[in-house]
């Protein structure tokens, strides 16, 4: 069969972009196909990327070869270290981004890169031949062809509106709504999830009162989320956010009009976002709480539009209107754009495989929000994901999957396929097992290698980062082994800041894994370092390996242990559903999921110890 395409993606938001990228970086032939041009990587909900673990996906997302970190590098409105005062497994970026830029400056990358194809254009149904996905069928009846095709149709399918009791047929920001192809999903056989999410009101600049709220600006350090990136927007032009509370006047009308809401009216038929929920069931799940913390963050320079950032809600536009006027700096405000909830169609993660394969039909990939997740940055890590497995597949090689210890995306998708969801996923740095493996800085350690084993990534981003490597190596070699001596400005800072001198004799690295002592602030009390062109990013690097060695050492070790569970395979045909001693629970989930190791088999919701004991019992009788 001759294919018009090698892959296509459906679907232009934070996964497709990625997933076709990534596909064309890869020399494969792609063709993206969306709805609307002018919204490829809308941001329909908040203009920010990154956030708590977000940011470290985006670091990640760039290490492998994707869009994300790069562009949202280009043009932000505001930069930020979040979680400074903890330690470095949870500290990330966060950038607020401008809304009208950064989804243009996709478009005009997309449109250079080569292999990459781009329509406008709505998929009703697959082609399926055999049980195995051959392209795709437009709504005008074109019939596309293609060796792969990744779903990332974000909040689009059969999607809804709504605003108190009304309900409107449209998508985010009130596009069009992709019709026609959930009902084609479900008549493959295929399980789908009613999903819902909302976003706040956004407000006129020049009827706020600022000064009633407390100003929130970036970080002042130069920072970005990808590792190519060497320009960027000084501080003196990011603009500042600010923070504000709900009062308890807010509380009463929300209280004296919740049945109005469409969630408490009965009118969402989705389940909401445990960790983004709505003003409104703020009020009501923490009612012991006398306020609630909002954010007024700049939407664009060019435009007048503020976010009013954790005031979600589905209340009528009148009863919205008094709830705005009852915050603080927000009594005249002019609302440009009333809050709504929006629900949506996706599929049971559960269906997919690893790669994020739907187990059914060989060929037919999902990402982003279609596989149950939340946020641009789960999207963008799902899309390139699926995106290079596609490629993987199309070559007859081998999968690419990412272990818990290796990335965020990696728990994340063992997460979604192994315990599904009932509501959108969203990454958080408590999911992490291994969080201090998977920090900020070491994205680029931890997934480099894989992104010029599979192509992702040109020769000279690798041997930069080879060269990086080097120079870190070194430089922890020399603190290694120099022993302090007699340092008289050392000595001098030493007692001035920290009331002690250091012990003659110990190792540079020794002194640094004191709790207190900083590298960056030492470093020129050694000549060791002279011969060195040391970035302050690569200081931060050297310190935090040095420092948290002990620690380090330990979750490697732990993950060693997971890693022998994930090594012990299963075979493809086991008869769970007769197998013997597997609770029935156990035997249904491990028949729905068919789990490809003893590992990923423990971690699937209800599967407990004794099922885990029953399969390595199998195991054993089938060596025999």
């Amino acid at each position: 069969m001759i294919y018009d395409y090698d892959v296509i993606v459906v679907g232009g938001g934070h996964a497709g972009v990625e997933a076709s990228h990534i596909c064309a970086q890869m020399g494969k032939s792609t063709l993206l196909i969306t709805l609307n041009f002018e919204k490829v990587s809308n941001m329909p909900c908040n203009p920010s990327i990154g956030g708590s673990a977000k940011g470290i996906v985006v670091r990640e997302i760039d290490a492998l070869g994707g869009v994300m970190g790069k562009i949202a590098d280009i043009n932000y409105l505001q930069m930020k270290i979040l979680n400074t005062g903890k330690g470095p497994g949870v500290q990330c970026l966060r950038a607020q981004q401008d809304k009208i830029d950064y989804p243009k400056n996709v478009l005009t990358y997309l449109k250079s890169v080569a292999n990459l194809h781009l329509i406008e254009g709505c998929v009703v149904k697959l082609l399926i031949k055999y049980n195995t996905v051959k392209g795709v069928i437009l709504s005008n009846n074109k019939v596309i062809t293609s060796r792969a095709v990744i779903l990332t149709t974000g909040t689009y399918m059969q999607s809804n509106i709504l605003v108190g009791d009304e309900k409107i047929i449209a998508g985010p920001d009130g596009e069009k709504a992709s019709l026609g192809l959930s009902p084609f999903l479900k008549s493959m056989g295929l399980n789908l999830l009613r999903l819902k999410t909302g976003t706040p009101q956004r407000i006129k600049k020049s009827s706020i009162d600022f000064s009633k709220a407390k100003i929130e600006y970036g970080s002042r350090e130069r920072l970005a989320f990808s590792y190519e990136t060497n320009t960027y927007v000084p501080f003196e032009e990011q603009l500042p956010c600010y923070l504000i509370y709900t009062t308890p006047e807010t509380h009463k009308i929300i209280r004296e009009n919740l049945k109005k809401s469409a969630m408490y009216g009965g009118y969402v038929e989705g389940v909401g976002p445990r960790y983004c929920p709505s003003i409104e069931d703020k009020i009501v799940r923490f009612a012991d709480k006398p306020r609630h913390q909002l954010f007024l963050e700049p939407e664009s320079r060019h435009t007048d539009s503020y976010y009013l950032q954790g005031f979600s809600t589905s209340m009528p536009r009148d009863v919205q209107i008094k709830m705005v006027h009852s915050l603080p700096g927000l009594e005249k405000a002019i609302i440009l754009k009333y809050a709504y909830a929006i629900e949506y169609d996706a599929l049971d993660p559960t269906q997919f495989d690893l790669t994020l394969m739907v187990k059914k039909y060989p060929g037919l990939y999902c990402a982003g929000q279609i596989c149950g997740t939340s946020g641009y940055e789960e999207a963008g890590g799902l899309g390139i994901m699926a995106g290079i497995n596609a490629c993987l597949r199309i070559d007859h090689k081998k999968p690419f999957i990412l272990k818990r210890d290796e990335a965020y995306i990696g728990v994340m998708i063992d997460d979604i396929v192994n315990k599904g969801t009932n509501e959108p996923y969203r990454l958080l740095s408590s999911r992490a097992e291994f969080r201090l493996l998977l920090r900020s800085d070491n994205a680029d350690q931890r997934l480099r290698k894989f992104a010029y084993k599979y192509g992702c990534i040109s020769e000279d981003i690798y041997k930069k980062y080879l060269d990086k490597m080097n120079t870190i190596n070194k430089a922890i070699k020399i603190m290694n082994q120099t022993h302090i001596g007699n340092n008289d400005e050392l000595s001098k800072y030493m007692i001035e800041k920290f009331n002690e001198n250091y012990r003659k004799g110990i190792t540079i690295s020794n002194l640094i894994k004191r709790p207190y002592v900083k590298f960056s602030e030492v470093i020129n009390f050694f000549d060791e370092f002279n011969k060195f062109s040391l970035s302050s990013e690569l200081i931060e690097d050297i310190e935090i390996l040095v420092k948290y060695e002990g620690y380090i050492k330990k979750q490697k070790k732990d993950a060693e242990k997971l890693k022998k569970l994930d090594s012990i395979i299963l075979p493809k045909n086991i008869d769970y559903l007769n197998m013997d001693g597997l609770a029935l629970e156990a035997r249904q989930k491990l028949d729905s999921i068919r789990p490809q190791s003893i590992g990923q088999a423990s971690r699937i919701s209800g599967i407990n110890p004794s099922d885990i004991t029953i399969l390595n019992l199998y195991l054993n009788k089938q060596k025999k």
